[in-house]
C-alpha cells in the first residue's frame, strides 16, 4: 500500500504551520499550499486537461493545464515540474505570478479545496503524453474562448480554475 501524501498547512499568509495528511486536509477544510500551473505556446494557446472521472474530488471537470501540492520540504517550482511530468509528461521552465486564496466544496465528494495556491506559468510547444490515471482529456484553447465558455458553461470547469481566470491576478498569456 501506497503511504499517503502529505501536504503543508500555512496560515492566511502562506507560512508554514504545520503538516497534515492529503486526504485529512480536503476532509477537514485545512489552509494549505498549493500551485495551479498555465501553459501556453508560442501560439498563445493554453492548455487545459480534464480531470480523470476518477480523481478524488472535482472530478472530469476541465481545468488548468495542471494543480497539485508541494510535499513538505519541496520548493513549489520543484513541486510544480514533479507534477507537471506526472500529469502530462513533460517539464518547461515555469515562472511563479502570484498566489490567491481560496475555499471550495465538492458536493460530489464532499471535500473541500482550501488553498494558499500559487499561479505558475510556463511555455511549451512539444508533445503532450499525458497519465491517463490524472487527465482525460487535453485541449489548446485561446484565453478569451476559455472565458467565453466559462460565462456560457461554468458548471464544466473547476472553480478554480473559474476564480484564477476572472481574478486580476492572472493574465492570459503574460510570463
Amino acid at each position: 500500500m501506497v503511504p499517503e501524501e502529505n501536504v503543508i498547512r500555512v496560515n492566511g499568509s502562506g507560512k508554514k504551520i504545520g503538516i497534515a495528511g492529503k486526504t485529512q486536509a480536503h476532509e477537514k477544510g485545512f489552509l494549505h499550499r498549493a500551485f495551479s500551473i498555465f501553459i501556453f505556446n508560442d501560439n498563445g494557446l493554453m492548455l487545459l486537461q480534464k480531470r480523470a472521472a476518477t480523481k478524488y474530488h472535482f472530478a472530469g471537470l476541465w481545468t488548468n493545464a495542471c494543480c497539485s501540492h508541494p510535499r513538505p520540504g519541496e520548493k513549489v517550482k520543484a513541486a510544480a515540474n514533479r507534477r507537471l511530468h506526472e500529469e502530462l509528461g513533460f517539464t518547461t521552465p515555469l515562472v511563479i505570478k502570484d498566489h490567491i486564496l481560496y475555499s471550495f466544496h465538492d458536493e460530489q465528494s464532499n471535500l473541500f479545496e482550501h488553498e494558499f495556491d500559487h499561479i505558475l506559468t510556463g511555455r511549451y510547444n512539444g508533445e503532450i503524453l499525458w497519465s491517463r490515471n490524472e487527465v482525460s482529456s487535453i485541449r489548446w484553447i485561446s484565453p478569451d474562448v476559455v472565458a467565453q465558455e466559462i460565462m456560457s458553461y461554468p458548471q464544466r470547469f473547476t472553480p478554480w480554475f473559474k476564480l484564477i481566470m476572472h481574478s486580476c491576478v492572472f493574465q492570459s498569456g503574460a510570463q
